[in-house]
């Protein structure tokens, strides 16, 4: 999503700087693409942690979407926005009995991804319908620390364990509903996607006659440079369809659902990040320019190292302080506090907005009061044109409402 610098002075001038601003028609557009490509045969479910605001929500329910939750709080806002417990797939980890009963007794279908955890599953509620999220060994991903499967990761039971799986769904009279895996976020090729795919229903699906569903997981990438190229979701579909076609034809049911998970895929594009130049200055040899979007506001450059096109909007006859190779940073205590490194952004001055591209994903959900900073508010370009707020900024009461 692009804006205009007459909108997004417009935009800043009403709710603040920094905001998040979500364009309606691209996060529908998002949503019918990976419904187009997958012609029903692969359900998505849209993974909440991406973006959990209400009305990005509501929107993805709408356009027929289910959802997968990672906490009783993501329950909490979906049960809110709409989703009927059939809608909901809880996917926990490392979680508490507490937290389990909270599903449980919404009827929620509950994965459980470690052998203590389908035994606690098991005590809290003998005799139940349960998924188990398995790691057959496959990983992708833009950052190691977003690798969810493969060798070194905390997530999924191993293959060789399936035994044990099947000794515990016996001893507590489980049924296993279905199984799941996620590879990791962000890849842009097919390939290990339909391998992870591949080896999910090879090693592990005909493990166990008579499930439900199988989930293929999610992490379906978008270009964040301009050099790269878009995923070609109805090319990695194609692949799909040939290796679940030849697993139905030995799988004993031929009526099992398939799913997949994405989160960024559908919320990344429609969210951009508007901030405001606030400083201009040469150190050492090195041009910075500082913005008030801090990591409080937006943490994956820091976390991740993780690129953001950003793009300077400026007033016709506005000061130029710089035009050359820039570091741009934020209003945050720390040196890691970094946006772009080293990047020609063009003439930027005090006073210009700089606009940071992909940010619906990971942006706000991952925002934090760090330095007693106020988290922004968020705005919808909405597709009868108009502008709306979503969510109120953080107000400095905010940071005492729990004392």
């Amino acid at each position: 999503m692009r804006l205009d610098n007459e909108t997004a002075r417009k935009i800043i001038q009403e709710y603040g700087s920094p905001v998040y601003v979500y364009s309606e028609s691209v996060l529908k557009d998002r949503c019918r693409d990976l419904l187009s490509a997958f012609e029903g045969r692969v359900k998505p479910s849209y993974s909440v942690k991406a973006n959990s605001n209400l009305t990005i929500l509501r929107i993805v329910k709408e356009e027929g979407l289910g959802a997968d939750a990672m906490s009783p709080g993501e329950i909490f806002l979906l049960e809110r926005a709409g989703f009927s417990s059939s809608e909901i797939f809880y996917i926990g980890n490392n979680v508490s009995c507490e937290e389990m009963r909270y599903a449980i007794d919404r009827d929620i279908l509950v994965s459980v991804d470690s052998l203590a955890q389908l035994e606690q599953y098991g005590r809290i509620n003998p005799g139940g319908r349960v998924a188990v999220r398995f790691n057959p060994g496959i990983g992708a991903g833009h950052c190691d620390k977003v690798v969810t499967a493969g060798h070194h990761t905390k997530f999924g039971v191993e293959p060789k364990f399936c035994p044990q799986v099947r000794e515990l769904l016996g001893r507590y009279g489980l049924r296993l509903a279905g199984i799941n895996q996620h590879i990791g976020s962000l890849f842009l090729e097919a390939a290990p996607y339909v391998e992870a795919a591949k080896a999910l229903l090879d090693m592990i699906a005909e493990e166990f006659p008579g499930l439900e569903f199988i989930d293929f997981g999610g992490g379906f990438g978008v270009p964040y440079k301009p050099s790269e190229r878009r995923l070609d979701l109805k090319g990695l579909a194609a692949e799909l369809f040939c290796v679940m076609d030849g697993f139905l034809e030995r799988y004993d049911n031929k009526h099992v659902r398939f799913k997949c998970e994405p989160g960024r895929y559908i919320a990344a594009e429609c969210g951009t990040l508007l901030g405001t130049v606030h400083s201009v200055k040469e150190n050492y040899g090195s041009v910075y320019v500082g913005t008030d979007i801090g990591f409080n506001v937006l943490i994956r450059p820091m976390l991740y190292d993780a690129y953001h096109d950003i793009k300077v909007l400026r007033e016709p006859g506005a000061r130029t302080d710089a035009d050359s190779i820039v570091t741009v940073t934020g209003n945050i205590c720390e040196s890691g506090d970094i946006l772009a490194e080293d990047r020609y952004i063009g003439p930027v001055g005090v006073g210009d907005i700089v606009a940071v591209s992909n940010a619906g994903a990971y942006g706000y959900s991952m925002a934090s009061n760090y330095n007693c900073r106020l988290r922004p508010a968020e705005v919808m370009l909405f597709d009868d044109g108009k502008i709306g707020r979503i969510r109120k900024a953080d107000e400095f009461e905010s940071l005492i409402a729990n004392f």
